[in-house]
């Protein structure tokens, strides 16, 4: 007579929910794919700043919108104006230039953003 339901409880699809953000919130990291400089500092994760990425031949992203460095030059001040608190993050590849990496910076800092950090991957420490 009764047609027999399958209730999912609501725990059961916290848990999956939840399990779905565990594994794609390490995956959503802004920016492009870039080899990081190693170096001995505490690791900065972005969290939900906006991130800048600085590739070996010079080419500028924000967040994953490619363009060169005179459209991010001309074009950040705009950008700019939705950071707020969460600053911008760096993310410059190992083999870019310093000279690139400071143009960007300087950019940046005119466009009056003081809550900057530099992004870089942890050094391996031997066992």
């Amino acid at each position: 007579m009764y047609a027999e339901v399958n209730v999912v409880s609501l725990v059961d699809l916290m848990m999956l929910l939840m399990v779905i953000f565990m594994i794609t919130a390490p995956i959503m990291q802004g920016g492009v794919d870039l080899t990081l400089p190693k170096a001995d500092a505490r690791p900065v994760e972005s969290k939900g700043g906006m991130v800048v990425s600085v590739t070996k031949d010079g080419k500028v992203f924000i967040d994953e919108t490619p363009m060169t460095f005179s459209q991010f030059k001309s074009s950040f001040g705009i950008y700019a104006k939705r950071v707020g608190k969460e600053g911008v993050y760096i993310r410059g590849d190992g083999q870019a230039t310093y000279g690139s990496l400071l143009r960007v910076l300087a950019v940046v800092k005119n466009a009056g953003v003081t809550n900057v950090a530099l992004m870089a991957e942890p050094e391996e420490t031997p066992p």
